[in-house]
């Protein structure tokens, strides 16, 4: 069955750049200065950001674009065709996946400006689609133990290509410019500063995605030069297309770690440093319809709608993150399935405990056998993960992963029993309420406030809507 136009938008992340966005975008290196004898776009499309880079940079002599899709490169061939300068485009259809980037780089005369709209998709989306618009696997984010094999193994395309980019560019006297989401272009700077790469600096510019691309994600231009030294690990970032203010932030790399705002961690860096307790994160089951269940009466109710019978030995009320955030409520009548206590512990002794709660994971062990996460593979049947004795501690204070709010609350014991949370939660254990009232009361200052603050990527385009 052919793809549909939307259908192919979702798998190649196929956002044509608007001219205007491509013009203002070129014009803005235009007046940093930026120079150009070789112009490269890799996933060109229809051309639109070759031409601008083009009619911004007339003495280049080579202006290369490369596409996967054949159609848009003859768009962009029949619009080259009628410029009087034709002679120095070269456009061709190749898959970026199997590209010798350093190949094509080497005949190029310096210094290299390396333009584009990269996919806007990850590897999971394509995946999920059936498309096959996906590089070989590789680790190459570095991932070590769980983080290989959970969600942080998903990534965006574009992340992928740009890293391929930057090694091929570095040592190389050029500019890398690219309309990426910002958590993109942060990843792709911790993976140049952490491999020593020869960036002389760094700048991110925001746009309105919403308006040039009906989406809705923070993103920016983001532009690297590579040059013969290394320059500080530093990125200036601007609200806009627009180098004629002083930044917004500076984020960069401060003890191995990427900070969100470098001035409010130079003012809190003293706290940095090692604790005795440490933030955990919630229990990952990965099948809430089963696992998570509303009491009624002296029943409860999974998310299939059934009603059942279960005992108390491995029930625990739980929040959800939403919930968590809520901080003048945290009421539930939620609860969770929580069958070890430890990651790897034993679930056969279940039947002998609780034959009830026994019959009911048996009679859904079908979901909870096919979560798709590797991290359960030859683990005990109905395994959680995110499990160990900070999760039954009576006390904890939480803040909820999913909401961009350092919102601290302190969570105590319901029904004599601990409160877990879902994966999406992060918590501090504490062994008593006088202990959580003692951390909640730290992490309320002001300068706590601050330094959690450097390290908070905000999403923007969220808080612009409220």
């Amino acid at each position: 069955m052919p793809r549909t136009k939307s259908q192919a938008i979702a798998e190649f992340g196929d956002f044509q750049t608007p001219p205007l966005l491509a013009t203002r975008c070129c014009a803005l290196l235009k007046e940093m200065g930026v120079d150009a004898a070789t112009i490269l776009e890799p996933t060109c499309g229809r051309g639109g950001f070759l031409l601008a880079a083009a009619d911004q940079w007339p003495t280049a002599a080579v202006v290369k674009g490369i596409d996967i899709n054949p159609a848009h490169v003859a768009k962009a061939a029949d619009t080259v065709r009628s410029r009087s300068d034709n002679a120095r485009f070269s456009l061709d259809c190749a898959d970026f996946f199997e590209l010798d980037l350093s190949a094509v780089l080497s005949d190029l005369a310096e210094p290299i400006l390396v333009v584009g709209n990269p996919p806007w998709v990850t590897n999971a989306h394509v995946s999920a689609l059936g498309g096959s618009n996906l590089p070989t696997k590789t680790n190459f984010q570095r991932h070590k133990g769980l983080d290989a094999l959970t969600g942080k193994s998903n990534f965006d395309i574009s992340e992928w290509m740009l890293s391929k980019l930057a090694d091929a560019l570095n040592g190389r006297d050029a500019m890398l410019a690219m309309l990426v989401k910002n958590v993109v272009a942060r990843k792709l700077l911790h993976y140049c500063w952490k491999r020593d790469y020869s960036l002389t600096r760094a700048n991110l510019f925001g746009i309105d995605a919403a308006a040039h691309f009906d989406v809705a994600v923070d993103a920016s231009l983001v532009v690297m030069n590579f040059g013969p030294v290394i320059g500080p690990r530093v990125a200036h970032c601007y609200d806009q297309l627009s180098e004629s203010r002083q930044p917004c932030r500076t984020i960069g790399v401060m003890a191995k770690s990427m900070v969100a705002d470098l001035q409010a961690y130079r003012q809190t860096k003293q706290l940095d440093g090692g604790s005795a307790i440490k933030w955990r994160s919630g229990i990952k089951h990965d099948c809430s319809r089963v696992m998570e269940l509303r009491q009624e009466g002296n029943q409860f109710r999974n998310g299939l709608g059934d009603l059942v019978d279960l005992e108390p030995d491995y029930l625990f009320p739980m929040l959800k993150s939403s919930e968590v955030s809520k901080v003048a409520d945290r009421t539930s009548t939620r609860w969770m399935i929580v069958p070890q206590q430890r990651i790897g512990q034993s679930t056969a002794e279940i039947v002998h405990h609780a034959p009830q709660t026994w019959n009911y994971l048996q009679h859904h062990r079908d979901l909870l056998s096919n979560r798709a996460s590797s991290i359960y593979t030859d683990k005990p049947e109905f395994s959680v993960f995110g499990v160990g004795e900070y999760s039954f501690a009576p006390w904890k204070v939480a803040i909820a992963g999913m909401y961009k709010s350092l919102r601290f609350g302190k969570v105590g014991p319901r029904h004599q029993k601990p409160v877990v949370f879902d994966d999406t939660t992060n918590f501090l254990a504490c062994p008593s309420q006088e202990a959580a009232e003692l951390v909640h009361s730290m992490l309320a200052t002001s300068r706590v406030q601050t330094f959690f603050a450097a390290f908070v990527f905000w999403l923007h385009f969220l808080r612009n809507r409220r």
